[in-house]
């Protein structure tokens, strides 16, 4: 049976030299510095054969090919292969980012996500592939898998208050979630205020309400 391209994985480049580009990965695909891999980072940093990512029965399979600068899964340095899971984020040496989607068909780039019963709003982002935009600049490097997941949950509730509780859970997973303490979600919602800053210092994007929890204000 053949598969309908739209329903192939895709690996999208995002920071680094390719940013833009994508690949379908419907056959094995060599990442490195040699103009015979099928994507092809130009630096020294990257090695002539640095990575494969491989479809499989069980998924796709991302390997280091013994690299000098090594290859990095949502930020921590790929140890042994692993199978991809939708919107995980790969770097290659830390110079060129990508962002891996389970399929190619849902994935609407363009269509950035509007909270719900609102117009749109200088604050956009992409659930699909992790990319946050304030006004028309977008936060580069991406944001991490933590503080994208505590900015979508206030976000989906549009100047409402979300309580801790709330956010814990929607951030760590169940077996996570118990051991986290107060220090560690105040440091996650300080590094996210502090990359929102970046492109606008002036707004206060993450309200605190005492005794109660954070609400993202979304007015201009």
């Amino acid at each position: 049976m053949e598969t309908n391209p739209g329903e192939l994985p895709v690996l999208i480049g995002q920071q680094g030299p390719l940013n833009g580009q994508r690949w379908q990965v419907g056959k094995p695909i060599l990442i490195g510095r040699d103009a015979g891999c099928d994507v092809i980072v130009v630096d020294r940093q990257i090695s002539r054969f640095h990575a494969r990512l491989s479809p499989t029965a069980r998924g796709t399979l991302l390997e280091d090919l013994g690299s000098k600068n090594g290859t990095y899964i949502n930020g921590k340095l790929l140890e042994e292969p692993c199978i991809l899971q939708d919107g995980d984020q790969v770097q290659v040496a830390l110079v060129q980012h990508f962002t891996y989607l389970s399929s190619d068909a849902t994935m609407p780039l363009e269509g950035m996500l509007t909270p719900p019963g609102q117009v749109p709003s200088p604050l956009r982002l992409d659930p699909r592939s992790r990319r946050v935009w304030v006004g028309s600049e977008e936060i580069v490097p991406p944001l991490s898998a933590p503080q994208f997941r505590l900015l979508q949950v206030l976000y989906n509730h549009p100047n409402q208050v979300v309580s801790r509780m709330e956010l814990v859970e929607a951030i760590w997973s169940d077996d996570e979630a118990g051991g986290v303490s107060e220090q560690a979600l105040d440091a996650l919602i300080r590094r996210l205020r502090d990359r929102l800053a970046l492109l606008d210092p002036e707004h206060n994007w993450i309200v605190t309400v005492r005794g109660h929890g954070l609400r993202l204000d979304l007015s201009e």
